[in-house]
């Protein structure tokens, strides 16, 4: 062991100037060819995910989310938990007073706890689905009564 600090490569690989040393039977290795190939696979996989869930999307239209509402995204969360925690604790107080096995009941209470959560997350997917449209709804029609090209047209 020496005193002396260990050197650390750079992150970024820089481009040699001279040809790099090899063993002896060894094919030349291609110093430029590494960000060569990682750039055709950035480039390919932009290209995919350029694709995905624009089915019925035309370019440059806007999408609404759940993820992307604030109160929405906060709100199921917060529903998730508690739907997973009071899954898990009323089937392990149900599994304990049934006088079932420590492992039984710790597995029930589990399994009821990832169905509790996927249960309250779809309710509540289900429910912000339907206010986020009446909000865009009422936006909309708000926005077409102050247009006097609409006057009169709503129908109310």
């Amino acid at each position: 062991m020496s005193d002396e600090p260990e050197q650390t490569e750079p992150t970024e690989p820089t481009e040699p100037t001279e040809p790099t040393e090899q063993a002896e039977g060894e094919a030349p290795v291609e110093a430029k060819a590494k960000p060569a190939k990682a750039a055709k696979a950035k480039a390919a996989k932009g290209k995919k995910g350029k694709d995905k869930g624009k089915k019925g999307a035309e370019k440059g239209a806007a999408t609404v989310s759940l993820k992307s509402h604030p109160r929405a995204s906060a709100h199921l969360r917060t529903l998730k938990g508690w739907g997973g925690l009071i899954g898990f604790l009323l089937t392990a107080y149900l599994s304990w007073k049934a006088d079932v096995p420590l492992a039984t009941l710790c597995l029930r209470a589990m399994l009821a706890g990832v169905a509790g959560y996927i249960v309250a997350w779809w309710c509540g997917v289900v429910a912000w689905r339907a206010i986020v449209l009446a909000e865009m709804r009422a936006r909309f029609e708000e926005h077409i009564a102050e247009d006097p090209r609409y006057a009169g047209r709503l129908r109310r």
